[in-house]
């Protein structure tokens, strides 16, 4: 399979829109589809609005993540800096976060519902799912020029209260979403964060047989 022509027809899937894709200068132990080296995730926002048919293509792109029963857990709620509920999802987040996350067009709450709809079951995998979700989501943003950063520095308990979340689903995360800004908009002990990082090497995450590391 040509990977490299794979990334380029997912660029061209949004070029009507005159989107530029984020890229980094990472590079991959081995051949992989560009995208997934390109994703990263920068803490400096520009003051670059995101539009509904935008969000909604990440939406489209969370849709078709893989989940168990095909039961699709994942939910999101989101707020722009013009609505009302907008300060409510700002003050769910950490100090530290809302100084550079609060300058973002879009913040969502990630949500997965945790049992079956066929039979109110446990769905012991839920979370595994909406994970994938949200990576489609990123991958899709970075297609797009549009970083989607994921979060666990917010108040849980308080979204569940202030957003009215049902008991059946677990809140999982949050997203700041915007496009890329320059890093000195940050403040100076941030930008020196503002690189995409490395990984860790294969041999430090997989392994033949039993788990021995």
């Amino acid at each position: 399979m040509n990977y490299k022509m794979l990334a380029i027809g997912s660029l061209l899937s949004v070029a009507h829109n005159n989107a530029k894709p984020l890229t980094t200068t990472r590079t991959p132990a081995y051949p992989i589809c560009p995208v997934f080296a390109h994703r990263w995730a920068p803490r400096s926002f520009s003051s670059a609005s995101i539009n509904q048919k935008e969000l909604n293509y990440l939406f489209e792109a969370a849709r078709w993540a893989p989940s168990s029963y095909n039961n699709q857990p994942w939910r999101f709620l989101y707020a722009r800096p013009d609505m009302f509920i907008w300060p409510t999802f700002v003050d769910l987040m950490v100090p530290a976060n809302q100084v550079w996350a609060s300058k973002a067009q879009v913040l969502v709450v990630v949500l997965s519902k945790k049992t079956f709809d066929h039979d109110g079951s446990f769905d012991r995998t839920h979370v595994f799912s909406t994970g994938a979700a949200v990576e489609n989501m990123a991958l899709q943003g970075a297609c797009m020029g549009i970083v989607v950063h994921g979060m666990a520095g917010f108040d849980y308990d308080k979204a569940r209260t202030q957003l009215n979340i049902p008991d059946e689903y677990e809140v999982v995360a949050m997203l700041a979403i915007g496009k890329i800004g320059n890093k000195e908009n940050l403040p100076e002990h941030l930008q020196a964060w503002e690189n995409p990082s490395d990984r860790k090497p294969i041999d430090e995450i997989a392994w033949s047989g039993l788990f021995t590391n």
